[in-house]
């Protein structure tokens, strides 16, 4: 009998199988997304020491006071641009985009809409 796979488990064989094309440099570093039903979380990652550069997520007590009444997009937009403030605070201007295996729309496009406009490239 055919079991279905459960749709997290299709996601990460799909991050995987990007993964395999895109990488983080120094000086290109990743920003990777990753959602949950309730929170958004995002980082700018350097595949090639391994370090985390920059990060924001609806879980962080600051951004958390700054939602207010926002609907998921746009604390998924405002993530982004906090992501993208300390990724130029840190000295990043372009990145490479890792959707981490999610269709691009919705939370994730708002994201990435966010950083645009925080001043990120990709």
């Amino acid at each position: 009998m055919f079991n279905k796979r459960d749709r997290n488990e299709v996601r990460k064989i799909r991050h995987e199988r990007v993964r395999k094309k895109i990488s983080g440099t120094p000086e290109r570093p990743r920003l990777c997304v990753f959602r949950s039903n309730k929170h958004i979380y995002a980082q700018v990652i350097d595949d090639v020491a391994g370090n985390t550069l920059a990060a924001a997520s609806t879980v962080e007590k600051e951004i958390a006071s700054q939602l207010g009444e926002v609907d998921k997009k746009g604390e998924a937009q405002l993530v982004g641009k906090i992501v993208a403030e300390r990724a130029i605070k840190a000295g990043i201007k372009e990145v490479v985009f890792d959707r981490g295996g999610y269709i691009y729309t919705g939370r994730v496009a708002a994201l990435a809409a966010g950083a645009r406009e925080g001043g990120l490239e990709f």
